[in-house]
Order: C-alpha cells, then sequence, then structure tokens
C-alpha cells in the first residue's frame, strides 16, 4: 500500500525518504533495495524492532550494499544536516498522536524536506477532535480535516487528503506552496497524470 502510493506519486531509486515510525521494516524492506545507496532514512524509538527487520526480513548484506540511516529516537535529533528530503510518510503514526506531537513532527521535517518534497501520512477523521496529547498506545484518536489543515497553515503546509485505499484510517499529504504532484494534489491518484505532465507529446 505505501510503496505503491510512494511510486505512484513518482518515487525514482535517486530520492531520499524518511520513513517515520519504521518499526520492523515492513515498507523498508521494499524501499531500501529499491533505493539508491545512502537513500532511507527509518526513525524508530524501538531499536530491537529495526533489528529483527533486518534480521528477518532484508540481512546484514543489504544493509551494507544501501547503507540506510537509522536513528532510534521518536524525533529528528540524529539529523543535525538537512536530509533534502523528497519523501516523508507516517503510517499509523499520527493516528496515535496528541496534536502536539504532530505539530512537533512538522516543525522537525520542514528543514529536512526539500521545497518540492511532501509528507504523506495517515489519520482517522472524525466530527470532534481528541482533546489530550503526547503518544496514544494502543488506542487510536481522532481529529477534524480542518484542525490538520490549520495546523499545516501554521508551519507552512497546505494539506489535503488523498483518495488511496487503507483498510481503516485516511491518506493525507502535506506539502509545500508550488509542489508538482499531479497524482496526488489533482483529485484521484492516476499515474496518467504523470505521463501526460511530464510527456505531453505521448
Amino acid at each position: 500500500m505505501v510503496f505503491n502510493l510512494l511510486t505512484c506519486d513518482g518515487l525514482r531509486q535517486d530520492d531520499r525518504v524518511l520513513d517515520i515510525g519504521c518499526g520492523s521494516l515492513r515498507v523498508g524492506r521494499l524501499l531500501i533495495p529499491y533505493l539508491s545507496e545512502s537513500c532511507y532514512f527509518g526513525v524508530e524509538p524501538n531499536k530491537w524492532l529495526v533489528k529483527d527487520g533486518i534480521d528477518n526480513e532484508i540481512g546484514k548484506d543489504l544493509i551494507r550494499l544501501k547503507k540506510p540511516s537509522f536513528s532510534y529516537k521518536s524525533s529528528m535529533a540524529d539529523f543535525s544536516e538537512p536530509l533534502n528530503l523528497d519523501f516523508a510518510y507516517a503510517q499509523s503514526i499520527f493516528s496515535h498522536c496528541g496534536l502536539d506531537l504532530i505539530a512537533g513532527w512538522l516543525d522537525e521535517i520542514t528543514p529536512h524536506l526539500k521545497d518540492s518534497g511532501v509528507l504523506l501520512a495517515t489519520f482517522l477523521t472524525g466530527d470532534e477532535d481528541f482533546q489530550g496529547s503526547g503518544w496514544v498506545y494502543p488506542d487510536c484518536v481522532n481529529f477534524k480535516v480542518e484542525t490538520i489543515t490549520e495546523l499545516a497553515h501554521k508551519r507552512g503546509f497546505d494539506f489535503k487528503l488523498v483518495d488511496w485505499a487503507h483498510p481503516r484510517q485516511q491518506w493525507g499529504v502535506f506539502f509545500k506552496s508550488g509542489t508538482d504532484h499531479p497524482l496526488i494534489l489533482d483529485g484521484d491518484v492516476s499515474w496518467q497524470k504523470v505521463v501526460k505532465a511530464r510527456y505531453p507529446n505521448l
């Protein structure tokens, strides 16, 4: 689901990708082999999950070959220099976060994201906003779309929902003004939009 969404939005081998809450590499096992060397970045506070993913999903040889970077914190604190990210994504992370944590992630990702980059994240949307704060797990939280949109605008992002299948949650995208991602910004996700935009004479 995640890999297809990224590739349908134009992900290519040399793009730089941040996996927020990469866990046991359920998506990383597809991205790390696909991406060029040193283009995958994973953040996961539970180091044992990443170790299990390496041991049981992709192997240490691929780690040596592709040189992904991992941070075992719940923030971007380990990345002191801008990562120049093309994509960042948070699958089933913001659905367990109070607004304080979502705001914190937006603040931390902003200096690492290219002007053309996007942050994709899943949410549980509803008619009422969760009023708590911090990390809420295993419970999930709901927010109004208007609340997330306002939070995004305050941090220099636009925000919109993405029509991409998810078993329970709703995909949304944070992007900076002028971002050119026709698959996800112009209605339904469709590869034809990108092909026509890039190759108008086809």
